[in-house]
């Protein structure tokens, strides 16, 4: 049960960085169909939070997964405020986007290969990493 909460926790870390993430952009962002792809990435993350939120209480008496602490929030914020002060292009939001959603891949990856969990949570990790992956696929028409 401490693997499953472990993952749990970092999975939904995961997904309120990347909503995070994208909250802080959005506004930045000029080009119509880049904003649609951010809504739909933004509404899966909170699905896939959702989930993680639903299973948490099978595996501990915790109240809830954790979340992106206020330091990340705040070293997120200033590090795509730093990195589009002076190249807002859709070009460069976009390699910004590509660099957290790979990142995400990555942790999502080590999750499944070096953390032995219920096949319910191992779903869960494979529909994140998927949900990133396709993610990628999607914003890479945008460079």
């Amino acid at each position: 049960m401490e693997n499953e909460v472990d993952v749990l926790d970092e999975l939904n870390k995961g997904a309120c960085m990347g909503m995070d993430a994208i909250d802080f952009i959005i506004d930045k962002v000029d080009n119509e169909a880049l904003k649609k792809e951010l809504d739909n990435q933004h509404r899966e993350y909170k699905e896939i939070s959702e989930e993680i939120n639903n299973l948490y209480p099978g595996y501990t008496t915790k109240k809830e997964p954790h979340k992106t602490s206020a330091m990340n929030k705040a070293m997120t914020w200033y590090g795509i405020e730093m990195k589009t002060m002076l190249d807002q292009s859709t070009s460069k939001i976009t390699e910004l986007l590509l660099q957290g959603t790979n990142m995400g891949i990555i942790e999502g990856k080590k999750l499944l290969n070096h953390k032995e969990v219920t096949k319910e949570v191992k779903d869960l990790i494979e529909k994140y990493v998927g949900m990133q992956e396709k993610a990628v696929e999607k914003l890479k028409e945008f460079l």
